[in-house]
């Protein structure tokens, strides 16, 4: 009967990332035997994650199952969807990433660039790629997105179809190759038990506008622009970035290409024939003061207002060889990612105080298409696939709720409606789809290359610090006699200025903790951890009665050695 049970076992769908946030997208689909992922992406840390450079999925479930993995699948090379990859294979052995040209690439120059010592085999697939891998049969839907060699995945099962369509748009006029809506359709006609799919703009009303539309609206800053120009988008963005290589050669300009990112994904675009700029063209720094400022094009990442990115150091003046000076025009050729918007006002105000002229796009100004689907594309897509079943993903809770309310006025059933959360899990049998348990799934915050991450301990202590600072009691004490030596020295660090005030402060607190200790000493035989804790215990309330913060408190002891 045991063995019976395990043949008819239901396949088993469950995000790690992407659900409930933009970003980190990682999808797993698991049999008794087999297990493939789709993507691996990482999140960027918003303000309040402090000293943290990366937040990765808990990879836990794939380590614990890690004999039954198979491949990793990418749909295209955005690092939301790529950019998990060195710490993923650091964890677990992946057998093979199937990724499409370019992504392949990228994943490689990655791999590369953080000394991935492992040799990881990579393996390109196109649209009429068809891959076995275990009891899995997979397949690819070309679709149209910000990046070239963008598709859909197909997968079906022995209990039904699966479909993941990755990041899209329905762009009927793209810049690059169309997407694939015949076999969307025939898909849809053979059976599509399980649809999961991209909700980034399903609050937005209409159609996403055409790449194409963008070209006017650039054309039209550069026809503006008296001096030197400085335009910053997602190094990913490679239709945009050919765009503005048009635009500079009609206007007869020369391009000066700037952040590490931009510069290795330029180099790979060009090698692969996705973007064509002329040698003559391409000039820099160091030769960049040759031109005139009506002659300078500066392309740049940094459009997230990421503080390490190349327009973040152009604005605050640390970037080597190039600040910007009055008469400039600077363009933020992308729209802000949620959580983002912060950091992107200070580096406009950065810039305009320096003498620029910030352009962001607006409904005056048109300079960024999304790749992602508006809500007309999403019942296309919902029509032309004509799911039993509907997740919605990549998406933060509000998105996949207004994805999931789509699909109920389309005819989907609220019940085969299925909003859920990183490590909630999906069962598929006999192309029927019901919930089933979680799995670990919490973020991991990631500080430099460490694959072990920090932990939230860490994370709230440092948010404590940023927020309250810090309060350090020293004491001398002499434990055998269990006396204070000398009164407690009250330290503050990072801790808002009260000016003479602050002396008052640390000088009072000095004397309440020396009185708690003494009355301490004479209940009772202590120990380090009793005077620890009444130091804290003393001096939190008092600095909270006093200034409303509660810093961290560190006692540090030392005792008398006879």
């Amino acid at each position: 009967m045991q063995g019976k049970n395990v043949l008819i076992s239901p396949i088993k769908i469950y995000a790690l990332g992407g659900l409930g946030e933009v970003g980190k997208n990682t999808y797993c689909i698991e049999s008794e035997n087999d297990l493939i992922i789709l993507d691996a992406g990482v999140k960027f840390p918003e303000d309040d994650l402090v000293g943290v450079d990366y937040v990765i999925p808990n990879y836990s479930h794939l380590k614990d199952n890690q004999q039954k993995i198979r491949a990793l699948f990418i749909t295209h090379g955005h690092e939301d969807h790529i950019g998990g990859i060195p710490f993923l294979v650091k964890t677990v052995k992946i057998p093979v990433i199937y990724a499409p040209k370019l992504a392949a690439a990228l994943i490689k120059q990655k791999l590369e660039d953080q000394k991935i010592k492992e040799k990881i085999k990579i393996v390109e697939y196109d649209s009429d790629s068809v891959i076995t891998a275990g009891e899995f049969k997979v397949s690819f839907i070309r679709v149209t997105h910000s990046i070239p060699d963008s598709f859909g995945i197909c997968v079906d099962t022995k209990e039904g179809r699966i479909v993941d369509t990755g990041d899209f748009k329905i762009d009927l006029t793209p810049v690059g190759p169309d997407i694939e809506i015949h076999k969307m359709s025939r898909i849809g006609v053979e059976g599509v038990d399980l649809l999961l799919a991209d909700s980034t703009n399903a609050e937005k009303d209409g159609w996403t506008p055409s790449e194409k539309n963008v070209l006017d609206s650039i054309n039209e800053i550069f026809d503006k622009a008296n001096g030197r120009l400085i335009i910053s988008t997602f190094s990913s963005n490679i239709s945009r970035i050919q765009q503005i290589v048009d635009c500079t050669i009609k206007h007869n300009r020369k391009i000066v290409i700037v952040g590490r990112s931009m510069v290795n994904t330029v180099e790979i675009a060009l090698k692969f024939g996705y973007i064509k700029i002329p040698s003559s063209m391409i000039r820099d720094i160091d030769t960049m003061s040759d031109l005139k400022d009506s002659e300078t094009v500066i392309l740049c990442t940094g459009s997230q207002g990421e503080p390490m990115a190349a327009l973040s150091r152009i604005a605050n003046g640390t970037f080597k060889g190039l600040r910007i000076i009055p008469g400039d025009t600077v363009v933020f050729s992308s729209s802000p990612i949620p959580g983002n918007g912060v950091s992107i006002q200070r580096v406009v105000n950065q810039l305009t105080r320096a003498g620029a002229d910030v352009i962001t796009s607006s409904v005056f100004v048109d300079i960024h298409s999304s790749g992602h689907p508006s809500r007309q594309e999403l019942r296309m897509n919902l029509k032309l696939y004509n799911p039993k079943y509907f997740m919605p993903a990549h998406g933060e809770y509000h998105m996949l709720k207004l994805h999931g309310d789509i699909a109920r006025q389309l005819g989907i059933p609220r019940e085969n409606i299925f909003i859920l959360g990183n490590g909630d899990t999906l069962l598929l049998k006999n192309h029927k789809v019901v919930d089933g348990d979680r799995i670990p799934a919490e973020d991991v915050y990631i500080d430099g290359y460490d694959i072990n991450g920090v932990s939230t301990a860490v994370i709230r202590d440092r948010k404590i610090l940023q927020d309250d600072g810090m309060v350090s009691v020293m004491l001398v004490i002499d434990s055998k006699a269990s006396k204070l030596m000398c009164p407690p020295k009250v330290i503050t660090v990072g801790f808002v200025s009260y000016g003479k005030y602050e002396d008052h402060l640390t000088r009072h607190a000095s004397m309440h903790v020396q009185e708690a200790l003494q009355e301490l000493f004479s209940s009772k035989k202590v120990t380090f951890n009793d005077i620890k804790n009444t130091c804290r215990s003393v001096v939190s309330k008092y600095y909270f009665r006093k200034t409303q913060r509660n810093p961290m408190i560190i006692p540090l002891v030392m005792n008398k050695v006879n």
